[in-house]
């Protein structure tokens, strides 16, 4: 094993060249353009042209008689162009939605594919033999031109992109506005399937009609989980295409009965899984973490308010109070205000007295003043501004007071005109100097 991934990372080998070159270009440039496919929601455009290919690829090798890869891919591209007119002329002139439109395109273009293709190989000639590979795939068949011509097609994949950049991006995120300021964004939106149809036909030698769509948006999906920026999300893409390229082929040299464009989809698709679970920002790990340091800055805080109003009616905050008399005041779950009390006394912010019973500290007093003041200083915002019965304003106060900044509590002092007491006659607290 360790032998034959050191004479894959040597590329001593033209095929391995061949193959890593050819995977490695075609994923990269087709994920670039998947980046605004996915940002325009229209992914299943990228699977119906895969899927349409098929027949242009039949067709061409009808017409030529061989399997020379720019007569298939001149078919190929003819194809999927036919695909998405079909699909303008299915919506344009019948009640179908796009979604159904695709789908029947999608499934008529495959279907009269796997039609013609099963008559050439009943009827064709020796010259026919690895034809049906494109519908999985060979990358391990490409040979020196066959990297050259699609180096050719991702450099004008990717020099597209780049000088329609701006433009691009702009219908991508706001057509509406790209209409109002002149920008055509029919031309656009056509020079954009083009591109794709491009992509699709470059990639369907390597991974095949039936899997190229995964490769044209797995990368990009994967992409959009590191990033907001939408250079750093085209870069991401391209590198995560490359990547998936590279391993698929060294899985397939690894395993030799294993394709690499099954192998290059894989690799994508668990690229994505680690975006998906382990992205910052964005990551399902990294949102669950968020979400508990809120709900535990939330139960903090609660806690802390509770103190505040036990302590309120006599004006004496240094009592200390157990679990049952927190409870009387506010109905909370056990475990969570256990550990609510724990968290809150390993910060200082309460004290520890005699057996289960917890004070305020000089620095919980403060804390607990700042959450009272904001939850009744909202309350007097909505009920001055927003116009909210006082009856109905707390519970939004409990939600509120938790996100407010310090700069958004100075916003609501200046606003409310520093006042002293909120909708229901209760005092606003405020630290004494």
């Amino acid at each position: 094993m360790i032998q034959s991934i050191i004479e894959f990372l040597s590329f001593s080998d033209p095929n391995i060249r061949y193959v890593v070159l050819g995977s490695m270009l075609l994923a990269a440039s087709s994920a670039i353009v998947g980046v605004f496919i996915v940002l325009k929601k229209k992914a299943l455009i990228g699977d119906a042209v895969s899927h349409s290919v098929l027949p242009g690829i039949c067709f061409a090798f009808l017409f030529s008689g061989s399997k020379d890869i720019p007569s298939l891919i001149i078919g190929a591209f003819a194809s999927g162009w036919l695909a998405l007119i079909f699909i303008d002329l299915i919506v344009t002139k019948s009640k179908i939605k796009k979604d159904a439109a695709i789908s029947i395109v999608l499934s008529v273009m495959f279907g009269l594919g796997i039609v013609m293709l099963t008559y050439i190989q009943h009827h064709g000639s020796a010259s026919q033999t690895g034809l049906e590979s494109f519908i999985f795939g060979n990358a391990a068949a490409l040979i020196g031109t066959d990297v050259l011509v699609f180096s050719l097609i991702g450099c004008i994949l990717v020099i597209v992109v780049l000088a329609f950049f701006k433009e691009f991006a702009l219908i991508a995120f706001n057509d509406s506005y790209a209409k109002t300021i002149g920008v055509p964004v029919g031309r656009l939106d056509l020079l954009l399937s083009t591109l794709t149809v491009l992509a699709v036909v470059a990639g369907i030698t390597a991974v095949g009609v039936v899997l190229m769509a995964a490769m044209l948006i797995t990368p990009a999906a994967a992409a959009r989980f590191w990033s907001d920026n939408l250079k750093k999300i085209v870069l991401l893409a391209a590198v995560f295409g490359a990547l998936s390229g590279f391993f698929g082929a060294l899985i397939s040299y690894l395993a030799p009965s294993m394709p690499t464009g099954p192998w290059m989809v894989i690799t994508s698709s668990v690229i994505a899984f680690i975006s998906f679970f382990f992205a910052p920002q964005k990551g399902y790990i990294f949102k669950q973490l968020q979400r508990k340091r809120a709900m535990q800055l939330a139960d903090n805080q609660n806690v802390l308010k509770i103190f505040y109003q036990l302590g309120e009616p006599s004006d004496d905050f240094s009592r200390a109070y157990d679990e049952a008399d927190l409870l009387d005041v506010r109905q909370l779950d056990e475990p969570r205000l256990k550990l609510a009390i724990k968290r809150l006394v390993k910060h200082g912010l309460l004290i520890k007295r005699s057996g289960s019973k917890r004070k305020l500290s000089d620095k919980g007093y403060k804390e607990a003043v700042r959450i009272v003041r904001l939850h009744r200083l909202w309350e007097l915002y909505l009920a001055r501004y927003a116009k909210v019965p006082p009856h109905q304003v707390h519970e939004s106060a409990e939600m509120i007071e938790h996100m407010l900044t310090p700069e958004m509590e100075e916003e609501l002092e200046v606003q409310l005109g520093y006042p002293e007491r909120d909708p229901h006659e209760s005092v606003i607290p405020r630290i004494k100097d």
